[in-house]
């Protein structure tokens, strides 16, 4: 089933494309052969492999939200030849596996993610701390862990062969008391073949980022540029997990940040403020404003305001 959020098939409320400029939106959704107001399918395989016979279509990714009104959203990416790829690194083939102490932790802290979806979460510290109370001891388990098995988890990173043990890895190292050892090892993880490597390994960036950014003594300097590179991948978790991530890391409007996304990430932010989910449109809509250099009060009141529309036609002339 494409989507495991509900229970009962959903219909589907809204489709949305991203990554296709050559390819008419027209032609991919014949292809799928499904629209809004339909039940959703049960076989993502089969509309990727319906998308993937159009012609200069190279790859693509299907994925379902839910629920917007109680109607799920279809996210469909496309690479097209000739289009910008994201390129990741092969898997590795290692026969590692983290310490068991590590895997019963992050067990536990998947359980209390599960009761607690969508809690906010503190970066400050240089790594995620839930306000949800369950959460929270878990990620503090997690301190103590990534300090005693940091070398160890960073070998899993790298080697492990099964991606859920580079996944585990991904999350745990971004606790280590030790933070800037383990940039290079996060940055690395960017490029693995696992999406929920990837997305783990942003994740600890991020919080990593954010103390940097905080406490310029500690020296912490994570490089933006897989994290716009990200908004050019067919996967709908990609691209949402990266604009978070920006929409943090531009708050301060570096200039140097700013000036790469407009030069490498103009279509994909223009693509995805418009989805029509305002919850999953929003920080692509802050990062593209910043990149346009609208003042953040007006970018939000305009956002506020129901004015979403006139911010993007002038981000388009900008970005032309």
């Amino acid at each position: 089933m494409l989507s495991a959020v509900a229970q009962t098939v959903p219909r589907i409320g809204a489709i949305e494309f991203f990554g296709a400029s050559r390819v008419s939106h027209g032609k991919l959704r014949e292809a799928l052969h499904v629209k809004e107001g339909d039940s959703l399918p049960r076989s993502r395989g089969a509309l990727e492999e319906a998308l993937e016979a159009v012609p200069d279509v190279v790859r693509a990714s299907v994925e379902a939200q839910c629920c917007e009104d109680g109607k799920a959203v279809l996210y469909v990416g496309i690479e097209e030849r000739g289009g910008v790829r994201l390129e990741l690194r092969d898997p590795p083939a290692g026969e590692l596996v983290v310490p068991e102490p590590v895997r019963e932790a992050y067990n536990e802290y998947l359980e209390a993610v599960s009761r607690a979806p969508g809690a906010s979460e503190d970066l400050r510290q240089g790594h995620a701390v839930s306000a949800d109370i369950r959460t929270s001891l878990a990620q503090e388990r997690f301190v103590g862990l990534a300090d005693l098995h940091e070398a160890e988890l960073r070998k899993v990173l790298r080697e492990a062969g099964d991606e859920d043990e580079r996944g585990i890895a991904a999350t745990v190292l971004g606790y280590t008391p030790r933070k800037r050892a383990v940039v290079a090892d996060l940055q690395y993880a960017m490029q693995d073949i696992s999406g929920e490597v990837r997305r783990n390994a942003m994740r600890s960036l991020t919080a990593l980022a954010v103390l940097g950014a905080s406490d310029r003594e500690l020296d912490i300097r994570v490089q933006p540029t897989w994290f716009v590179e990200m908004l050019h991948s067919i996967e709908w978790r990609d691209r949402q997990q990266a604009a978070r991530a920006l929409s943090i890391l531009t708050d301060s409007r570096d200039e140097k940040l700013l000036q790469l996304l407009r030069e490498r990430a103009g279509r994909p932010l223009l693509e995805m403020a418009a989805w029509r989910s305002l919850e999953h449109a929003l920080p692509a809509y802050l990062v593209l404003g910043r990149v346009i250099g609208m003042e953040e009060k007006a970018l939000l009141e305009e956002w506020a305001s129901g004015k979403r529309d006139a911010v993007l036609q002038r981000a388009r002339r900008a970005l032309r």
